[in-house]
């Protein structure tokens, strides 16, 4: 069997594990317990509203896309696949990796696991020359959109986990209260969406981050200046995105 054919099989099969490790994650639960329960269990502000979560559908809907996608025929000798090679087998490992470790409470290991998830998107991405090279519109929507999301809600879902295990260990803060903490890191994650909007002009990635955003703001809205942060985040991050967006069309050939 050529590799070519072998990165699609092991994709395929990768990518269905982890959807049933996620289905039964929250379906028996894992460890009786599910997901969220665990989540909420943190009294950390960097958490959206629990509606927000439900991004987690469209995340598997785009990537059941990518997984048909590049499994076709006409896709074996894609140079863009091809450099992504078995990133995303990997990525699919990980993220089975972290659910065992958030469910059985090893939180320190879940912090390794969203690590090695999120660096694995990051070079799927950087290979997938998002915003730098044109291609078919085909492969857009199947295969940059797709990533471009997971990212996006990866990059918000490690400062969440971050913020979990700090709480679980009892971290202090330096002195800084965990409300200061919050905007903080809304103000680092706002930084990191306009960085993606003016170089990469990625209006999927920005929108995921103002979706986690809103939720942010929707569930901390009794704590005004988590709510506040958040709110204002929000629409800096929109307008980075979409002015990102325009100038990256303005100066695409």
């Amino acid at each position: 069997m050529k590799k070519d054919t072998v990165r699609q099989v092991v994709n395929a099969v990768a990518f269905i594990a982890v959807v049933v490790v996620n289905g039964l994650a929250n379906a028996l639960p894992l460890n009786g317990q599910t997901t969220g329960e665990i989540s909420d269990r943190f009294d950390v502000y960097f958490v959206p509203a629990g509606y927000v979560f439900s991004i987690w559908g469209l995340i598997y809907l785009a990537l059941t896309g990518f997984v048909v996608y590049q499994a076709l025929p006409g896709q074996q000798g894609n140079p863009r696949l091809r450099r992504v090679g078995f990133l995303f087998p990997l990525s699919c490992v990980a993220n089975a990796a972290w659910l065992f470790s958030w469910h059985y409470e090893a939180f320190s290991l879940s912090m390794v696991a969203m690590t090695a998830l999120l660096l694995l998107l990051i070079r799927i991405y950087l290979r997938l020359e998002t915003g730098r090279t044109s291609i078919p519109a085909a492969e857009t929507w199947l295969v940059r959109v797709p990533f471009s999301i997971y990212l996006g809600w990866i990059s918000v879902a490690t400062i969440a986990n971050a913020s979990s295990l700090l709480d679980y260990l009892g971290w202090g803060g330096w002195g800084i209260s965990p409300e200061i903490w919050t905007v903080i890191m809304l103000v680092a994650a706002t930084g990191i969406t306009a960085a993606v909007g003016f170089t990469r002009g990625d209006v999927a990635f920005g929108a995921v981050i103002v979706w986690a955003f809103v939720g942010i703001a929707v569930k901390h809205a009794g704590t005004p200046i988590v709510s506040i942060a958040a709110w204002s985040t929000t629409a800096i991050a929109a307008m980075a995105t979409l002015v990102g967006a325009w100038q990256h069309q303005q100066h695409s050939p």
